[in-house]
């Protein structure tokens, strides 16, 4: 498999950790998008957050929704993830282009700008849970390590990266790791991932090196007992279709239609989600109508 996801227990249970490589699915989603390589980076890192965070849920049909909302020119991102590893997302202004930050490196942060991370578990009950947090530093995986603690209460190093090909702005590499610890964690452990965490390089220089995710949970759990407990593949994958966006049309009701009809020109329809263009005909716009109750 290409993309894949572990996830492993260590010290006894008192720490669950995931790691995951998400190459093919940062590359998708800049292929299908043409995001600009800042915005790669940014929205790579948020589908690389939440395909480890759709890991977590635990029902077949639970969604989990990640959105950012930033003062930033990219304006804000929005992934989806399910718990079979498959994960979606755009960004509302793909194609920005700003200066280095200060490292010589994509500015994140910069293109993001100051705003708001939201999380959305549909879990299938009346109300979604939604927690909400402002941004930290906007880079994205601290902003996460900060809602785990908030919002969750559960302390977590979230560690995220997308490392660009500057000949051809293509996806080099790509992935991440969350580590979390369980409420009942002694002070020993504490301290001992802590030392851990402290010396580790970027993520992606991990990839770069030629680590697997399992490895990079070696490097991270060093000096612990490791059992990886799944490994399992994650992809880029959208649930759009034509029937389905047919279906958005008839939700519109039978006078927005008729109008559309009126125009005398066929229309097209974008997924956000991953820019599918659908086009409808006059003739199918006639069809749909006749499927309009109101």
């Amino acid at each position: 498999m290409s993309d894949y996801l572990v996830r492993a227990i260590a010290a006894n249970a008192q720490i669950r950790a995931f790691a995951v490589g998400t190459k093919d699915i940062v590359e998708t989603a800049r292929a299908a998008h043409n995001t600009s390589p800042v915005v790669t980076a940014a929205l790579g890192r948020l589908l690389t957050a939440g395909t480890m965070m759709g890991s977590m849920l635990k029902g077949e049909k639970d969604i989990l929704t990640l959105q950012v909302n930033g003062s930033g020119p990219m304006q804000g991102m929005t992934v989806t993830a399910d718990s079979k590893g498959r994960v979606k997302g755009y960004a509302k202004v793909p194609d920005v282009v700003i200066p280095a930050n200060s490292k010589g490196k994509l500015d994140v942060a910069g293109v993001v700008g100051l705003g708001v991370l939201s999380v959305i578990k549909d879990m299938g009950l009346k109300d979604p849970y939604v927690g909400q947090v402002a941004l930290q530093t906007s880079e994205i995986a601290e902003d996460l390590t900060y809602y785990f603690a908030t919002s969750e209460q559960v302390p977590s190093s979230v560690g995220l990266g997308v490392l660009m090909d500057k000949e051809n702005n293509t996806v080099k590499q790509a992935g991440g790791f969350i580590i979390q610890l369980m409420p009942f964690a002694s002070e020993s452990v504490i301290t001992k991932l802590e030392e851990n965490l402290s010396s580790v390089n970027s993520v992606t220089k991990m990839f770069e090196d030629g680590n697997t995710p399992e490895q990079i949970l070696e490097i991270l759990l060093d000096g612990f007992d490791i059992e990886i407990t799944d490994k399992s593949p994650v992809e880029f994958y959208c649930n759009c279709t034509k029937d389905r966006v047919e279906k958005a049309l008839i939700s519109i009701g039978k006078k927005d239609l008729q109008e559309l009809i009126d125009e005398g020109k066929e229309i097209e329809m974008n997924c956000h989600f991953c820019n599918t263009n659908y086009v409808f005909s006059v003739d199918e716009l006639k069809d749909i109508l006749k499927k309009v109750k109101r």
